[in-house]
């Protein structure tokens, strides 16, 4: 147990050390002395559980995905059909928690791979999702699931980015949420100002 806790903290120590000195400096220009040294690690211990920085960074973004993934279970078990506006509510909110994090990875530094590797698995976890809704409310999705998914975790994606690279929300979250949530539910066309389906046209016409 003592070792598990030296280890956590271990990682724990790298993991903040990247991410301050990526904030810093870019990804590019880091070598495993400069993270070790800030964190306070010995390259021997560093490498005894990481084989380069890139392993480190990739650690660092699955940690972010798993921490994502507990906020997000309790609120996607809150609605079969969907579209409350929870899960983006506790997305922007684990952001705000994890701001620096999330600026590392959403820049797209480690030459894009984080990046990647954050969104494919929110997409899949998306598709996973849309495809179970779909079941459970017996439905038949007009658009392929995963396309779907991609085109779902893009936007938010660029949300998030926008979301962490503020230091003071730029809305407040519940309202930013209420805008997606009828972006979602009422499309584009109706968001940019023209007639929705639910709105009608100013001289009356359908």
């Amino acid at each position: 147990m003592a070792e598990d806790r030296r280890t956590r903290r271990t990682r724990r120590a790298l993991g903040g050390a990247l991410v301050e000195l990526v904030l810093e400096r870019g990804f590019g220009a880091l070598t495993v002395e400069d993270i070790t040294e800030r964190a306070d690690v010995a390259r021997a211990t560093f490498y005894a559980h990481f084989k380069g920085k890139d392993d480190l960074f990739a650690r660092v973004t699955r940690d972010l995905l798993d921490e994502l993934a507990q906020r997000l279970e309790p609120v996607m078990a809150d609605s079969a059909v969907g579209f409350t506006g929870k899960p983006v509510l506790e997305m922007l909110r684990h952001v705000t928690d994890e701001r620096d994090t999330y600026r590392a990875v959403l820049r797209g530094e480690g030459d894009g791979k984080p990046l990647q590797m954050f969104m494919d698995a929110c997409s899949a976890y998306a598709a996973r999702e849309f495809k179970a809704r779909a079941e459970r409310n017996d439905v038949q999705p007009r658009i392929d699931a995963d396309l779907l998914a991609r085109v779902w975790v893009g936007e938010q994606v660029a949300v998030l980015r926008w979301w962490a690279e503020q230091d003071a929300p730029p809305v407040p979250a519940e309202e930013a949420v209420r805008m997606l949530l009828d972006l979602a539910l009422r499309g584009r066309y109706w968001a940019s100002g023209f007639p929705g389906p639910d709105v009608p046209a100013p001289d009356g016409s359908a």
